[in-house]
């Protein structure tokens, strides 16, 4: 009976989840993310993660007046709800173009580069403006890489999402590994037989390495430093840029000088923090453009 209960669960979420990407097509991008960015803008301060959200910016950001968390709080949710928005429209957003919906690559020289090259690569980012516009904007450039995701807990859902990922890469095949140790067996695998991968290692891992994050002590995952030394590949950091509603800017930066010091561990928090770093800046740019959703720092802190 149980079981019948949550195969009945997951059909009504699915169909209406299903029913709002119908919905959301039949809008203009624009249109579609401003929908659901003024609605999850309205509401999702009302939530209880909200208090998340503005614990982080207190632990993090400590000169920000309540105003200003509060604000920025605002802003985080819109910024989600204008990603999933823009989801169903991710296909059909076109580059350089000079208003309205669309999207641009500074730093574009970089990818080509790496298009040219045999080897792996990695790609290193975060859950910053729309993240999900980075795997199809680097396979406009010939950088196509595959990439983690964290499954849905209705496998129906989660097949929608897949979906429209899917249909943002112009139905070119990458895989998408699933979060877990059997995903990271086969990103390893992959890397090692010279594939392109992106992650984003913006959130806390309790068994990774400890690194400082907005000058505090943080478990960050290893994974990408770990590949990286292993292999001697380039890692290229990126992010994307909100410029307006379905209006995007994707930022590509240099190849990181990988440390080599000659002492694996050392390199390895050398490079963790490189990349914890570089996350920072991006942040701080423009706070509310990141999704500061999760428990980022050590338990007792959220007490």
């Amino acid at each position: 009976m149980s079981r019948r209960i949550v195969t009945l669960r997951y059909r009504l979420e699915a169909m209406v989840a299903t029913g709002l990407v119908r919905v959301l097509e039949r809008l203009r991008p624009d249109h579609s993310s401003s929908l659901l960015g003024l609605f999850c803008r309205a509401v999702g301060p009302l939530l209880p993660t909200s208090r998340v959200i503005e614990r982080n910016l207190e632990l993090a950001m400590p000169e920000l007046d309540r105003p200003e968390r509060r604000r920025i709080v605002r802003g985080v949710w819109e910024n989600l709800g204008r990603t999933l928005g823009e989801l169903p429209h991710l296909a059909s957003l076109e580059e350089n173009t000079l208003t309205g919906p669309g999207f641009e690559v500074q730093g574009a020289k970089y990818l080509e580069q790496q298009a040219l090259c045999d080897g792996p690569v990695l790609f290193v980012s975060g859950h910053i403006g729309n993240w999900e516009m980075l795997p199809p904007a680097a396979a406009k450039h010939g950088a196509a890489f595959a990439s983690f995701y964290r499954a849905a807990g209705n496998p129906l859902v989660d097949a929608l999402l897949r979906t429209l990922r899917n249909r943002a890469m112009g139905g070119m095949s990458v895989p998408l590994f699933a979060k877990g140790a059997r995903g990271a067996r086969e990103s390893l695998a992959y890397i090692a037989a010279g594939g392109r991968l992106g992650m984003l290692v913006d959130q806390k891992m309790n068994d990774g390495i400890e690194a400082t994050f907005f000058n505090r002590p943080s478990m960050t995952a290893p994974a990408l430093a770990a590949m990286a030394l292993r292999y001697r590949c380039p890692v290229i950091p990126g992010y994307v840029e909100r410029l307006g509603p379905a209006r995007l800017r994707i930022v590509v930066e240099p190849p990181l000088d990988l440390p080599n010091t000659g002492d694996k561990r050392k390199d390895m928090h050398l490079l963790v923090q490189m990349v914890n770093d570089r996350l920072e800046v991006w942040i701080r740019k423009n706070p509310s453009s990141w999704l500061w959703l999760h428990r980022r720092w050590a338990k007792d802190l959220y007490r």
